[in-house]
């Protein structure tokens, strides 16, 4: 598995989690930046998969 992979799933999990608090707050910015997070994550877990499918 590669690092990217890791990396990925740890930001979009990270992501969520500050989604999910910034909509029980009510804050706005939180909840932006947890959806963001998440986008970066699902995008370098994407990256990671790819590069284990060359490697293959």
């Amino acid at each position: 598995m590669d690092k990217d992979r890791i990396a990925g799933s740890a930001k979009e999990a990270k992501g969520a989690i500050k989604e999910t608090a910034g909509k029980a707050l009510g804050d706005a910015k939180l909840q932006a930046d947890g959806k963001s997070d998440k986008a970066e994550g699902k995008v370098q877990n994407a990256i990671g998969g790819l590069k284990d499918a060359l490697k293959k």
